[in-house]
């Protein structure tokens, strides 16, 4: 038998293999990722969770009156303004389901908008109503802020929160709520967000790039009063609610993730000692 040279060949073809991969760069060594791994990827969720509120259906909206469907922005919302609603304060809790009808009925027919301007709508006594059609828990754009609807959640307190006026505690809690809820996650309630302002009817020129609080009044957008100086006063109180609701959230998160996480470890060290898999 002739003696072969497959030895030798292999020999050198591992020693160019080793010398390629000494001096290939490192970003060529990294592994592939995963066939359709970032479209797989599901969207960020609530930064925190979604608070009871009452629904356009429980408060006799009346969708006849309606004149066009919802438009939707085209992510979770960057800022919230909030507003006040200019009704007497000493209202009956009771009674505000026909307030919303009259509201939406207001904007509608003398306002000549398409539905109900506010996103959400809440009560002295911190009920939250779902105020504009389109779904509460989609991105749907109001009609609450010239120029800055876009991108953004329309809070209104029921009430008029003048200079002097009282804010129930129980309605500033239920705001911070809706805004932490609808916030899109990742956002410091207490920073500044950068809006375009679409329309020159508001504070700045069409086209505009405007910094704004992420929790702003109305009238940091539009020449206005609202949503009143004593409500206006709460907005640092506000945001300090907001981030604390998120923080709450987040660490709840972390705690169901971990008791998952040890749930997992007790179910796969269940297997009996000594019986082959299964």
């Amino acid at each position: 038998m002739r003696p072969t040279r497959i030895a030798p060949l292999a020999a050198m073809a591992m020693l160019l293999a080793v010398l390629t991969r000494w001096d290939a760069p490192a970003e060529e060594r990294q592994p592939e990722p995963r066939p359709n791994q970032a479209r797989n990827q599901a969207p960020a969720g609530p930064a925190a969770p979604r608070p009871e509120f009452v629904r356009r259906a429980d408060w006799g909206a009346d969708e006849q009156l309606v004149r066009e469907h919802s438009a939707y922005a085209d992510g979770r919302a960057r800022a919230v303004f909030l507003h006040h609603t200019n009704h007497p304060n000493g209202y009956d809790c009771a009674d505000v389901p026909g307030m919303m009808r009259t509201l939406q009925a207001t904007h509608i027919r003398n306002m000549g908008w398409d539905d109900m301007g506010y996103n959400f709508v809440v009560d002295r006594c911190g009920t939250i109503y779902e105020g504009r059609g389109g779904g509460a828990d989609r991105p749907v754009k109001g009609a609450h802020t010239k120029g800055f609807n876009a991108r953004s959640v329309g809070i209104a307190a029921l009430g008029n929160f003048g200079a002097g006026q009282p804010v129930p505690r129980a309605m500033l809690r239920s705001i911070a709520a809706v805004a932490a809820w609808k916030l899109r996650p990742g956002t410091d309630p207490h920073g500044k967000v950068r809006l375009v302002s679409t329309n020159g009817g508001s504070r700045y020129p069409k086209g505009e790039d405007v910094r704004l609080e992420v929790v702003s009044g109305h009238r940091d957008g539009f020449e206005t009063s609202c949503p009143g100086d004593a409500l206006y006063a709460r907005l640092p109180q506000l945001r300090d609610e907001v981030a604390a609701l998120r923080t709450d959230a987040a660490a709840e998160q972390q705690r169901t993730a971990k008791d998952g996480q040890r749930a997992d470890g007790r179910a796969g060290g269940g297997q009996t000692r000594g019986e082959p898999p299964r």
